[in-house]
């Protein structure tokens, strides 16, 4: 364009006029042809709809070249009630995506070392079986033929061998006779936990023959394995039972072809994980956080020489959870990982030699490693913050030259109102500061008061981050501010805020809960007559625990929470409450588990509760919230308990979480704002 300009500067004037009344019409054309932002004026709210289609991305891998990248996006398929995934191959440079493999699917992707293929688990009369397919193109090939159902598998370095977990199978007699009926089983025996479960072994594959061979015949439940650079040895974490709250019964374990014994690494009381081999195949990195003891702790990354059987903990890394893919370097003097500090998440690399870690990255936001290339030098990541959804973004190691990838969802950041979002800090009751997430109405003005849905985080060691959540934008949406306080307890800010909660359920987060609420109110942003609470898993207990022990709040929804430890004690998953937060055993300390238990000063609730629960929550058990449903029932205090069949601890189905949004945001304007809320109209298309 500027060529052409520059030519006609000399000529006929009028040649010129025209040519630029041509450029400014093709340039009016452009324009229109863009996808608009739309200004503040013409934007709309959050819809429950648009948070159901927020489309996911995972299942990303990077070819060891480099050159192309894989992965899945998620979106909602209404009428089938789920949400459909479609698989797409890009090269690493940008461009058109391209739909890979098909409507069949799959599950855990991995390219062979060569590059050459794509292979993964794909169910096939009731077992998941291996097929491999090239990645240049052509149909997917089945590989395994087996009885039993794989569960993981590792190509070996030279692509030519297939390592894979799977599960012992019955004989045909017996199988034939559990398929009729006699499938009793005895709870924590065998490789059974609280359902029926089997052994699992590693096994060998020849990709080309098809053939396999069992590899390890042990009475053991197989977590994770790794295979060394030679092909010639697995070390893999396993437990000899499958009880739900003995995670740290794992230890370490070497196989070695044509050794019939394994060779045991650790033994102790720690839960050891994610092994990982050096490039050069003599050490072993994993995860633990102890040597001894299974410990509250961040944890720690633990080198291990398997020759002698010592252990290096490697100090550097503590402050919060790993965010994405953990790798060595290819030089195998350094590993890369992402970690969570406070609110944001960036990628790290921490060199063995002084224990010195070097911050790659430095945003504001949540960025997660999801593969490496096979030198290290490019890493592909999803990053997102308070107001832009999850996208696909490859760089250089250096972060220097970032390149995205996927628009899967720009419609939020370019049609919605998003809420404004910041992080505050406060002083808790005893001095301790605390962190949070802050999110007003977009059209908020100062000086107003609005008012506001405080959310209480789950784990204990969960954290609120920089990160886009479509629901509480939603609730900005419906005009509530939001307050997401990292309490004591929360991962990503270092061992002594997540031991914090140690001996002091219930009182901890919940001062640090309330003082962060009076800090929004003293900031004149918030109108303290006007207040919800909710909560999901710990988020409900702590819910729960805040409608017993104070009645600020005129409406709150509790989610999969525990109000009775001593009648959790056996059915839920709570090997934390009992060897931290509250300690011994229900029969060892019954007056400490009682105390701690919000349905014991239930006499006290005054605010009316939503309850939410999975039918099928084996986490936190079903039967929690009929028994604070009863009480606040029989106490007069208005209460409604909303169960979802097929359930567990998440609610998985589309239809389910629209149920859940509604009636939660019906509950709050009926009891927050003394309203009724009227069904959206679809901006999506997803309800007539």
């Amino acid at each position: 364009m500027k060529m052409t300009l520059k030519m006609y500067k000399t000529g006929n004037p009028g040649k010129l006029a025209i040519l630029i009344s041509h450029c400014k019409i093709l340039l009016l054309i452009s324009i229109l042809a863009l996808p608009a932002k739309l200004d503040a004026q013409s934007r709309r709210p959050m819809t429950i709809d648009d948070v159901m289609n927020i489309a996911r991305i995972g299942d990303v891998l990077i070819t060891p070249d480099g050159d192309k990248v894989f992965y899945s996006v998620a979106k909602l398929d209404w009428e089938k009630n789920k949400y459909k995934k479609k698989y797409f191959l890009i090269s690493s440079g940008g461009g058109q995506p391209q739909e890979f493999i098909g409507k069949d699917g799959g599950s855990k992707f991995q390219f062979s070392p060569d590059g050459k293929f794509l292979s993964f688990l794909r169910e096939v009369d009731k077992t998941e079986q291996l097929f491999i397919m090239p990645v240049e193109g052509g149909e997917a090939v089945k590989s395994s033929d087996l009885k039993c159902k794989i569960q993981a598998y590792r190509w070996s370095k030279d692509s030519r061998q297939i390592f894979f977990v799977a599960e012992d199978t019955l004989s045909s007699k017996e199988q034939g006779e559990w398929d009729k009926g006699a499938d009793a089983f005895y709870v924590d025996e065998g490789g059974n936990g609280k359902f029926s479960g089997r052994w699992t072994n590693l096994w060998q594959l020849d990709p080309e023959s098809g053939k396999a061979s069992m590899l390890t015949n042990e009475e053991l439940i197989i977590e994770d394995f790794d295979v060394s650079p030679d092909g010639n040895t697995i070390v893999f974490s396993a437990r000899p039972d499958n009880r739900q709250n003995y995670p740290h019964h794992a230890e370490l374990f070497l196989y070695t072809p044509g050794n019939p014994q394994l060779e045991r690494l650790t033994s102790n009381r720690a839960p050891e994980s994610n092994p990982r081999w050096s490039p050069d195949g003599k050490r072993i990195l994993y995860r633990s956080p102890d040597k001894e003891e299974f410990e509250l702790r961040c944890g720690y990354f633990w080198i291990m020489d398997p020759a002698t059987g010592k252990s290096k903990m490697l100090k550097t890394q503590n402050q919060g959870e790993m965010t994405g893919s953990v790798v060595w370097h290819a030089d195998g003097k350094s590993i890369l990982y992402c970690e969570a500090r406070g609110t944001n998440s960036n990628l790290h690399r921490l060199f063995l030699s002084g224990d010195r870690s070097e911050q790659l990255s430095n945003r504001k936001g949540s960025l997660r490693a999801m593969a490496f290339s096979k030198d290290r030098n490019r890493v592909i990541y999803t990053f997102s913050d308070f107001t832009r959804p999850a996208e696909l973004y490859v760089s250089d190691l250096k972060m220097g030259q970032e390149l995205r990838l996927t628009n899967v969802n720009s419609w939020a950041e370019e049609e919605i109102n998003l809420g404004k979002a910041d992080v505050l800090k406060w002083n808790s009751s005893d001095g301790t500061e605390i962190e949070g997430i802050f999110l007003l109405p977009s059209a908020y003005q100062k000086g107003s008061r609005v008012p506001l849905i405080l959310t209480i985080h789950g784990g204990p060691p969960g954290v609120f981050t920089n990160s886009f959540d479509a629901y509480l934008h939603y609730l900005t949406g419906q005009g509530y501010a939001v307050l997401g306080p990292n309490v004591r307890g929360s991962t990503g800010y270092g061992d002594d805020i997540l031991r914090g909660l140690m001996g002091d359920v219930g009182g901890g987060e919940f001062e640090d809960a309330m003082t962060g609420v009076d800090h929004v109110v003293e900031l004149d942003y918030v109108d303290p007559d006007r207040m919800g609470v909710r909560g999901w898993s710990w988020g409900g207990v702590s819910t729960s625990w805040v409608v017993t022990h104070t009645d600020r709040f005129k409406a709150a929804s509790c989610g999969a929470g525990v109000v009775s430890w001593l009648s959790e004690s056996g059915p839920g998953f709570n090997y934390d409450v009992s060897l931290w937060y509250i300690g011994g055993t229900a029969w060892e300390n019954p007056e400490l588990w009682r105390d701690h238990s919000s349905i014991t000063h239930v006499k006290n609730a005054k605010t009316p509760t939503l309850l939410l629960h999975g039918a099928e929550d084996v986490t936190s058990s079903t039967n929690q919230s009929m028994i604070f449903y009863t009480a606040l029932r029989d106490l007069g205090v208005p209460t409604r308990f909303l169960k979802f069949p097929r359930q567990k601890h998440g609610i998985r189905e589309p239809r389910h979480q629209r149920i859940r949004m509604t009636e939660e945001i019906k509950w709050f304007n009926k009891y927050i704002l003394e309203k009724d809320w009227e069904e959206e109209s679809s901006k999506t298309g997803l309800i007539e």
